[in-house]
């Protein structure tokens, strides 16, 4: 079972990405659970219809500690399993102590057994927070094979490569490793060739660059996954290639992040801060 978490800055596309690339996995006949990281629990929507699943820590407070596997993760776009963390209260508590809530559960209600036979297990976590429990992912072993969602916006690379700090301090006592760039493109000039350098700077790769389609807002104003959508659209296509590049990646390194001014450097060579 490969053990996979998507990073990226907040509202950069990352459970869109999850959602859609899980699909293409999905439609590849690859067994696959997606675990929402997000307090918002809308890591799973597209993959469920849209419907709002209960999170782990709502089933907790309504129904205590006596819950089954069931109560916390339901089945969706082709048998794939959804969960989500959720989050406390408004104003109370630590959001990322839902990660570490919902993981230990899931641990202990035997979801990762080998009796559901996972081929993945994709964590996807909240905005570009690397400590406290938004690092359990990485921190703890859970996630081993991190993807991180960036654009060729300059704060999306500066959050990108501040993952890439956290994932080199977590590399040094686990197996935590960077699996590639994710460019999830927002039509900057020359973004592909500076997405493409940033990661080989990093030591990584660009593992895909998904170009911007209005297919996208379409299909999520359904519901639905593209592919699950419009599964003849050229956007559809792209996922899969997608998710055909994560599943035979064998490119798992520990990064070396940027200095700030090299990354600012790197900026200015493609015209961004001109």
């Amino acid at each position: 079972m490969r053990k996979v978490a998507i990073y990226g800055k907040g509202g950069i596309g990352k459970s869109t990405t999850t959602q859609n690339t899980v699909a293409g996995l999905l439609e590849m006949g690859k067994k696959v659970m997606v675990v929402g990281c997000d307090p918002k629990a809308d890591s799973t929507r597209l993959l469920l219809g849209g419907l709002a699943q209960r999170s782990v820590l709502d089933t907790l407070r309504d129904e205590g500690e006596d819950v089954e596997l069931a109560d916390i993760c339901s089945k969706g776009y082709s048998n794939c399993r959804c969960v989500e963390s959720g989050g406390p209260e408004p104003g109370v508590g630590c959001a990322g102590r839902g990660i570490i809530t919902s993981i230990n559960m899931l641990e202990q209600l035997g979801a990762y057994s080998d009796d559901y036979e996972l081929d993945y297990v994709f964590y996807d976590v909240l905005g570009d927070v690397v400590c406290g429990g938004f690092a359990m992912p990485i921190r703890e072993g859970k996630a081993e094979e991190i993807y991180i969602v960036v654009s060729g916006e300059m704060m999306a690379m500066y959050a990108a490569n501040n993952i890439s700090k956290g994932i080199l301090k977590f590399a040094q006592s686990g197996a935590v490793r960077l699996g590639g760039l994710i460019c999830n493109s927002r039509k900057m000039d020359n973004e592909r060739e500076m997405i493409a350098e940033f990661a080989r700077r990093l030591g990584t790769q660009m593992i895909h660059f998904l170009p911007r389609d209005n297919d996208v807002q379409r299909a999520e104003i359904n519901r639905k996954t593209v592919i699950e959508w419009n599964p003849q659209c050229i956007q559809a296509d792209e996922y899969r290639t997608l998710a055909r590049a994560i599943d035979g990646n064998d490119m798992k390194v520990v990064p070396k992040p940027l200095q700030i001014e090299e990354l600012e450097k790197l900026l200015l060579e493609y015209g961004l801060l001109n």
